[in-house]
């Protein structure tokens, strides 16, 4: 059971994409699947694959592949995990309506700590990122506050609504790399899979842009 919920999640996320085709939008959209596999009672390995898009489907943005080993500890179940990530991006020229391949590699490692204020669960995640982009060498703070309310019954546990803000900040250049705000509503499946649509703003610092967010959540 647990390993066809797996595979008919990972489904849902890339056949998105033929489901949605030939439409033509100005806002971007992301595909994101997320998978956490318990090794054992300390143990995971985060696992993550986006798909992003300048408009609503088919121009490719950024893939992101990412994964991890975490460790989690203490009564209030707090997790460190040292990551990997391989992105690729398709930057245009903004002089001409041409692309240009990023490839960058990234290590990272990150701190998540949850807390329960009656039926409101709120989680903290602290990342530190290097960066390897092409050539050039860059590291990234980001801070994650997370907000997830259920909307349904306790017996039920089927609807959430859940929001988050995250802020990236660099170690050089400029300090403030972007800010992203997001709400969206989810539907728990079953106690391993989950699945949300959301609607995020993501503030640079010469501008700013709409995203569709499609999650879907794994957890083996």
């Amino acid at each position: 059971m647990i390993k066809r919920s797996f595979w008919v999640a990972l489904t849902l996320v890339f056949a998105l994409p033929n489901l949605v085709q030939g439409q033509e939008s100005n806002l971007g959209n992301w595909l994101i699947y997320i998978g956490n596999k318990q090794l054992n009672e300390k143990w995971n390995l985060h696992h993550e694959v986006q798909y992003r898009n300048y408009d609503a489907i088919g121009d490719l943005e950024q893939l992101l592949l990412r994964t991890g080993l975490g460790y989690t500890f203490g009564e209030s179940k707090k997790n460190i995990l040292l990551g990997y990530g391989y992105i690729l991006s398709e930057n245009y020229n903004s002089e001409m309506d041409l692309k240009k391949s990023v490839n960058e590699h990234r290590i990272f490692q990150q701190f998540i700590s949850k807390q329960k204020l009656g039926k409101l669960k709120l989680s903290h995640r602290y990342r530190f990122e290097q960066r390897f982009v092409e050539s050039d060498f860059k590291m990234r703070v980001r801070y994650f506050l997370g907000v997830n309310v259920p909307i349904s019954s306790e017996e039920e546990n089927k609807y959430y609504f859940s929001a988050y803000n995250e802020l990236f900040l660099n170690t050089k250049s400029k300090l403030y790399d972007r800010n992203r705000l997001y709400s969206g509503f989810g539907y728990n499946l079953n106690k391993k899979v989950r699945l949300e649509l959301g609607y995020m703003n993501q503030f640079f610092n010469e501008g700013r842009r709409d995203q569709l967010n499609i999650f879907t959540f794994v957890n083996l």
